[in-house]
């Protein structure tokens, strides 16, 4: 305590000295807890006792206005009384290190057995078992609702114990609670988070020269930084990690980390270079017997597949990537495998089949809380409900869309919304709002580097052009967009050629006024 907090320190203590023994050992332990609230799973882990005891001293510690309850179960300390009992604490520090390694086994312990149950890609530290060994302290999670309830309450604390293993020399928890949560802070959109958890932990690897943990972080920081839009940063990440991967000899680690990296190449328009990253995946995930690996790995094959024009491929790898999902009874990947299965029955034609596609997925998405899952399909569907005509359900669907992928912060999938918006205003409202939003588009692409959506997003300001009369300067659009389609391999590059070739064989038009 600071010398002018003597007379509140002096107070404290005649609070204290009223406590039973067990309540004053209580107090001093809360102490250590390093997030914002606890609850009597953490106290009894704290307090080396068991809940029930844990859970009435805790109702003692309240009777006596030591502690409060913000929301019920929760308990809190006051920042002075957080200083008074640390400070209580800090004088057996012997006890106080055993203390803070039973609270980070506690959040360890049960943030591996909740990510066991959160639907989420194949990672090298992915799908794990949950631990064997139960845990006095821990609560019973069986349940993916359960997993993913347990991990927004405590996901402050799970943040704060990972800064709080780093700084008091528990590098195993610093580096092992990122790996165990990652999977749901990317499913739930806590990107910014597991950034900064994973960075601790990449952090810490290199300070031990633990290469598998440095290779798991990259890897998790490769995903993260695609999912925002930084794919030189994300490309360098899961490369750097895919060597260490080889260097180690882990097949499964090589194969996710191949897998994550063909997900770059395909956005940043290198198709058979992203074909040939899944292939190889795909190749390692069959020689492991890994049935969702190998379910991912169609699934992204499918997508390339799809780009590049091969629908009846792209079709058989996304049927064989759902059939392969279904039988793991991976929700997730199921609907992932629909909806991308939707775009191909959408550019066969096939818009009813399409739409009940990307419902399923939707529902799928709902169901394991997956945000930026729905928001795409969501998308998606606005694209099939435009073709089938019916434009009001397509804006709602493209608006939720883009308004949930600004929540996110996920820059790929405003620019994907905004063009998709782009092209339903061309066809129903002025040609000004379109070019709005392609325009967005484009600023967007560009900077992210996603030559897919910048295509899209000159090709749809041509057609704006077009739309408007203005045949010179829509042509010059479309040619720029044609550029793109072309280098990138991408299937569009067809429906532009035809575009331009009809434009030629027409007399000029007088621009709208």
């Amino acid at each position: 305590m600071q010398a002018e907090n003597l007379s509140v320190a002096a107070a404290f203590d005649l609070s204290y000295r009223d406590l039973t023994g067990g309540q004053q050992r209580l107090f001093r332990r809360l102490g250590l807890h390093p997030g914002p609230d606890i609850d009597a799973y953490a106290a009894a882990a704290v307090d080396d006792t068991s809940v029930d005891q844990a859970r009435h001293h805790l109702e003692g510690l309240y009777d006596q206005h030591l502690i409060t309850e913000p929301a019920r179960g929760r308990y809190r300390l006051h920042d002075l009384l957080r200083e008074h009992a640390h400070a209580l604490a800090g004088a057996d520090p012997a006890d106080s290190g055993a203390a803070t390694g039973r609270l980070l086994d506690y959040y360890l312990h049960t943030a591996l057995s909740a990510g066991w149950h959160i639907a989420d890609w194949p990672t090298s530290s992915g799908g794990r078992p949950p631990p064997d060994e139960p845990l006095a302290w821990a609560p019973e999670i069986a349940t993916p609702q359960q997993a993913a309830a347990w991990l927004e309450t405590e996901r402050p604390n799970l943040h704060a114990a990972v800064s709080d293993a780093a700084a008091r020399g528990f590098p195993r928890h610093a580096i092992a609670i990122p790996a165990a949560i990652s999977g749901f802070l990317r499913v739930h959109g806590y990107w910014d988070q597991a950034a900064a958890l994973n960075q601790a932990a990449l952090a810490i690897a290199r300070q031990a020269n633990g290469r598998a943990d440095q290779a798991s972080a990259l890897e998790q920081l490769g995903i993260l930084e695609w999912r925002t839009g930084d794919y030189p940063a994300a490309a360098a990440s899961l490369r750097q990690a895919l060597a260490l991967f080889r260097d180690l000899g882990d097949q499964l680690g090589q194969a996710s980390a191949l897998h994550q990296l063909g997900a770059v190449q395909q956005l940043t328009g290198d198709y058979p270079a992203a074909a040939a990253s899944h292939q190889q995946a795909l190749a390692l995930f069959r020689d492991l017997g890994h049935l969702a690996g190998q379910a991912s790995a169609l699934n992204d094959l499918g997508v390339v597949l799809r780009l590049t024009g091969d629908y009846p491929a792209a079709a058989a790898s996304l049927q064989r990537s759902l059939a392969l999902f279904r039988e793991v009874s991976d929700r997730l990947g199921q609907a992932y495998a629909l909806k991308n299965l939707g775009i191909v029955q959408r550019l066969t034609g096939d818009y009813p089949a399409a739409a009940a596609s990307h419902k399923q997925a939707l529902t799928l998405l709902g169901e394991v809380s997956d945000r930026s899952g729905q928001a795409r399909a969501l998308d998606d569907l606005g694209v099939v409900q435009r073709l089938a005509g019916d434009y009001p359900a397509a804006a709602a669907s493209h608006t939720r869309a883009l308004e949930q992928f600004r929540d996110l912060g996920d820059r790929l999938g405003q620019a994907e919304a905004l063009n998709n918006l782009g092209e339903l205003l061309c066809q129903t409202q002025t040609a000004q709002r379109a070019l709005d939003h392609h325009s967005q588009a484009l600023a967007i692409a560009h900077e992210i580097g996603a030559p897919l959506e910048e295509a899209r997003a000159l090709e749809g300001i041509g057609r704006c052009h077009l739309h408007d009369g203005n045949s010179g300067e829509g042509a010059a659009y479309l040619r720029r967009a044609l550029m793109i389609y072309r280098r990138i391999g991408a299937a569009d590059a067809r429906r532009v050629d035809e575009t331009l070739r009809e434009q030629e064989l027409k007399p000029p038009r007088k621009p709208r006024s």
